[in-house]
């Protein structure tokens, strides 16, 4: 950030972002890994969902910021951007400093007193029939040693090895399904109200507009994630967006006017609504539970790496698309991402598991017996038997 804030050559602006990608890189991940490995099951799914949550609220602030420093043309205007970002570490170090550390990485280094002292940190003392935190580290344990059996090492590439494949792979697919079913065009809603006739400063407040709704689906994404399961949320989520963004192509056919330009930003803001409170959030959820725990780390950190450079190369073509110098797609960019948006439906279908409310050693076994994703649920009383 203080390269950012002083640098006056691209050079150094460059430099500036460069490092502070690689603490971005480390958030990217631990968060989502350490969410999954301290909270209990039936929790699991609103902390890991919270992640998505996260970054709505950064993306609100970040864009109210720039709607503040919208009509500045000298040097503020681009610097205090950054200098809003110098808010934050102090604050955040204070937390880190006094979280406990997981309990999974705890038990996977053989200090299992220490796993207790984390559990008993982290569980409330309210006199409900819980697990002690005993009973949750021999669990935990019991889960270490079961992996060990299962895989050679710890290294990347016990992540393409016998059933550890198939999780890399569902764990790197959900994250690129993230982005290849066209949240970019979330951006470019700005695009389509000033078609309409917005002036630049009010169509750039739409994107708070856009934000807000993002917040508002992703909160209510937490009653279906109790209610339903992460496949049934995700795949319905997912038909969702390839209806959206089907009928946002076919009134791009239309001629174009005012009020078709307002129809395309409307079902824009239909299509952030649905992907926030199911494909947004649920991939947070998904990809933490998937893979097994001595490898989870490294799995999520090639399927992040999967997700950023998926991003790079959607963040190239959208602006070719809709730019009328360009391709000049226009709204007709909808049906481009409508059939990413089907290929992953599809591969959803038949690749995402439903680990509702089940425990790692659970999905552990039934990756273990190459249970279908389709069959995960009918399964699950059978392997828990065999657990107990």
């Amino acid at each position: 950030i203080f390269l950012s804030f002083f640098g006056k050559t691209l050079g150094i602006q460059l430099a500036g972002q460069i490092l502070c990608g690689i603490p971005w890189g480390v958030y990217q991940t631990v968060t989502t890994v350490y969410a999954a490995e301290v909270m209990p099951t039936n929790l699991r799914g609103y902390l890991t969902s919270y992640v998505n949550l996260c970054w709505v609220i950064g993306q609100f602030i970040g864009s109210g910021v720039l709607v503040g420093v919208e009509g500045r043309t000298d040097q503020w205007g681009w610097r205090i951007p950054f200098a809003v970002q110098w808010i934050w570490p102090i604050p955040l170090i204070l937390v880190c400093i006094f979280c406990p550390e997981s309990p999974t990485w705890l038990v996977e280094h053989g200090r299992n007193e220490e796993a207790e002292k984390a559990v008993s940190r982290l569980q409330s003392n309210t006199g409900v029939d819980i697990a002690s935190p005993h009973e949750t580290v021999a669990l935990l344990a019991q889960t270490n040693a079961f992996e060990k059996e299962l895989t050679a090492g710890v290294g990347y590439l016990e992540c393409f090895k016998g059933t550890n494949l198939r999780r890399t792979e569902i764990t790197v697919g959900t994250w690129v399904a993230q982005q290849m079913c066209g949240p970019v065009l979330q951006t470019y809603a700005i695009f389509f109200f000033e078609q309409a006739g917005l002036p630049t400063a009010q169509a750039f407040n739409m994107t708070l507009g856009l934000y807000a709704i993002a917040f508002v689906g992703t909160v209510l994404s937490w009653p279906m994630i109790n209610r339903f399961g992460r496949r049934t949320i995700y795949l319905t989520g997912m038909t969702g967006i390839v209806v959206s963004l089907l009928l946002v192509g076919f009134i791009s056919l239309a001629p174009a006017t005012a009020s078709s330009s307002w129809a395309i930003g409307a079902f824009l803001l239909i299509f952030t609504f649905i992907y926030d409170s199911t494909v947004g959030p649920l991939t947070y959820v998904i990809v933490p539970e998937t893979p097994s725990s001595r490898l989870r780390h490294k799995t999520v950190v090639l399927a992040r790496n999967a997700y950023n450079v998926t991003c790079i190369w959607t963040g190239v073509l959208t602006p070719y698309m809709l730019n009328t110098t360009a391709w000049n797609w226009g709204a007709k960019t909808g049906f481009f991402w409508a059939g990413f948006a089907a290929l992953c439906l599809i591969w959803a279908f038949f690749r995402i598991p439903e680990t509702k409310g089940f425990t790692f050693a659970e999905i552990d076994l039934l990756f273990e017996e190459g249970v279908s994703a389709r069959k995960f649920t009918a399964h699950r009383g059978e392997v828990s038997e065999r657990i107990r």
